[in-house]
């Protein structure tokens, strides 16, 4: 099992042979840029069009190509006909649990150079870990050098100032989601599937507020008008161009 850095926002991975797919330094136009995951194609198992637009931008930086299954089918379609190099797997999907198609990835024949949980949860790093994940990122991902340390072990340093620019429309789109199903009275376990996948926007988007109500929501029914109405807000507020809650 990889050792645990407290400190970091990953965890160190075993190494694997992933030099042949890493690039020499190439220019996109700024002096000294790099891009380490040159010709390397990752699938991100995540239900969040926001945190995969996340994802898309910090790939794209890093010379890597990236493909989008929302759900465990759509990914076990997917890994039926692609082979990944890089599997990032969120552990909350709308159809059952990330950690089991990570323990899948790990026994199956073709398995992926890296396979990597995400979530925004406190347990999400240790349940990732223990169903076999060679490392774990945490939601919102702190910087592009953790980013493309967690998937290769290396990364140039970090510099100042190195995280995209995350698209509010991508973030309007899921907030409509949950607020549409939160309106449509949902049953405990939908309700908690819910209050998880608002408070990992909320993670993303720096909104303490908006991931205290996803709290209270997935503690309790009473905590869903809360939600919803704090969601509402949010929504008029990505109208005019969101800022991150108060």
């Amino acid at each position: 099992m990889p050792a645990l850095s407290p400190a970091a926002s990953t965890v160190e991975l075993p190494s694997f042979d992933m030099k042949s797919r890493m690039a020499v330094p190439v220019s996109d136009g700024l002096p000294g840029a790099r891009l380490p995951l040159r010709g390397v194609t990752v699938l991100a198992v995540e239900d969040s069009r926001f945190a995969c637009e996340a994802l898309r931008l910090m790939c794209q930086r890093s010379g890597a190509r990236l493909r989008r299954a929302e759900t465990l089918a759509a990914a076990r379609s997917h890994l039926r006909l692609y082979r990944p190099d890089v599997v990032i797997v969120d552990l909350g999907l709308p159809d059952g649990r990330g950690d089991a198609l990570i323990r899948s990835l790990v026994m199956t024949v073709h398995r992926p150079m890296v396979i990597l949980g995400t979530s925004g949860s406190d347990t999400g790093r240790s349940t990732a870990l223990a169903a076999g994940a060679d490392g774990f990122l945490d939601k919102p991902i702190d910087s592009l050098a953790a980013f493309q340390r967690a998937l290769t072990g290396f990364a140039p340093a970090p510099e100042a100032g190195d995280l995209p620019a995350l698209d509010p429309l991508a973030l309007r789109d899921d907030l409509a989601r949950a607020a549409d199903r939160l309106a449509a009275d949902p049953d405990a376990v939908t309700r908690r599937y819910l209050a998880g996948f608002v408070r990992g926007l909320a993670q993303i988007a720096r909104d303490p507020a908006l991931a205290a109500a996803a709290e209270g929501c997935g503690a309790s029914d009473a905590g869903v008008p809360a939600l919803r109405g704090l969601i509402a807000v949010r929504l008029a507020e990505v109208g005019v161009g969101f800022q991150g809650g108060s």
